[in-house]
Formats: structure tokens, C-alpha cells, sequence
């Protein structure tokens, strides 16, 4: 029997755009944490519909999506650029963070598995070889697939997107070169506390132990802060 496609070409136009931008944003998001494109810089149109290889259009709406998340700001008249978070700001969000993180973990001793335990273990053991080795940058890009891990285990989506806005906007204004080892080792333990408390089974102990991580993160930002002063 022969069928006869009855579908509206302009949805399937607006799905494609649709993918086209979520692409380009995710593309954009991935040029501005990674640093290659840094805070207070313009984001040329012109240039990076070329190195996309696309129309201005949806490379437009892709940098609003940015720009609603706060990863972007819009100044009038001059274009896309993206954004400085101030020291206050920064300290703000930790504050947040903290908040939300301790509820992850208050969240995790109920869902808590052995696999999920030795996955977390397996994390934190290379990180301590990263520690060890002085690898700041292995260490990072671990770090965060480690709190990706635990946010996304707790199974909570609208905790895992208010999170996950929050570490974006500290991205940046990290400021990884004034990370010593030592503070590595030192976070990795406050790891291994926090997998500990969740693995007890007692949510106000897990719960303290994650706000506290934040917390203690927090008081390294000041400090790497406080040593650029001294530098400077």
C-alpha cells in the first residue's frame, strides 16, 4: 500500500535549526570554559560563523542560549561578549554552591550503591596520581567529571542544572596557575570524607561534609587571590 508523507517541511526546517543551535551553544560553551575565550572578550560573529561554518542566525540564538545562562553578556550596540565575574560575584556562587552540594550529598545516602562506591574510589585514586605528579590540569578535567558523577547520581535534574550553571559561572574567573599540589591533595581528602559520609548512610554527616567541601574550595579561591596580590 502506498503512503504518502503528510509532514510539514517547515517543522523539519525548524528541528534542524533548532540542533544547529543547541550545537553551536554547546561549541561556544566548550571555547569559553576552556578559556580560549576569555572574560571580557567579544564574541566576533563574523569569525566564528566562519570557523563553524554556518549562518550568523543560529550562531545569534546560540550566544542568547549563553547569555541566558550567564555565561555571556549583551551590550547594546556593540555585540556579544563574554562575561568578568567579580570577586564579589564569585563569592556569592560559592556560598550557593554550597548549599546545593550539600544537599547532593544529603540526597546520595539514599540512593548510595557498592558500584557507585567503587567508581567514585576509582576517581579519587587517580586523582591522588595526578596530585602526586603535579598534573594540575588531568587533576581538573577529573575533578569534574567526579562532581558530575555525584550531582548526577543524586537523580535530581533540577538540582543537576542549578548546579551546574553555578560551577559554569565560576569557571570564569578560576584561576588555575596559582593551584599548588598541596591544595590538590588537600581537596582530594575532603574527596574521600564526603564518599565516606555518604557510604555511612547519615545524610546530616553527608550533607555537612559536601557543604563543607565547598566551603574550604571557597577559602582556596581567596587564597589564590590573596597570593596574586602579593605577586602583583
Amino acid at each position: 500500500m502506498e503512503t504518502t508523507d503528510i509532514s510539514d517541511p517547515n517543522d523539519v526546517d525548524q528541528k534542524t535549526t533548532s540542533s544547529l543551535t543547541a550545537h553551536l551553544e554547546c561549541e561556544l560553551e566548550h571555547l569559553i570554559l576552556t578559556g580560549e575565550v576569555g572574560p571580557g572578550e567579544r564574541l566576533n560573529e563574523i569569525h566564528l560563523s566562519s570557523k563553524f561554518g554556518t549562518s550568523r542566525g543560529p550562531l545569534r540564538e546560540a550566544m542568547r542560549g549563553l547569555a541566558a545562562r550567564g555565561l555571556v553578556s549583551i551590550v547594546r550596540n556593540r555585540g556579544m561578549y563574554v562575561r568578568s565575574i567579580s570577586t564579589e560575584e564569585a563569592l556569592q556562587i560559592y556560598d550557593v554552591r554550597a548549599a546545593i552540594f550539600g544537599l547532593a550529598g544529603r540526597l546520595l545516602t539514599e540512593k548510595v550503591t557498592d558500584q557507585m562506591l567503587d567508581e567514585l574510589a576509582a576517581h579519587l585514586n587517580t586523582m591522588d596520581s595526578y596530585a602526586a605528579s603535579r598534573d594540575f590540569e588531568a587533576y581538573y578535567h577529573t575533578n569534574l567529571k567526579f562532581h558530575d558523577y555525584l550531582m548526577k547520581a543524586t537523580d535530581n535534574n533540577v538540582l543537576i542544572l542549578e548546579y551546574k550553571s553555578l560551577v559554569d559561572k565560576l569557571h570564569l574567573c578560576r584561576a588555575k596557575g596559582l593551584v599548588q599540589s598541596g591544595n590538590m591533595i588537600v581537596s582530594n581528602r575532603e574527596h574521600r570524607e564526603m564518599i565516606d559520609s555518604i557510604a555511612s548512610g547519615d545524610k546530616y554527616r553527608s550533607q555537612e561534609a559536601f557543604f563543607r567541601h565547598v566551603e574550604r574550595a571557597k577559602s582556596r579561591f581567596l587564597a589564590a587571590l590573596s597570593s596574586t596580590a602579593d605577586i602583583d
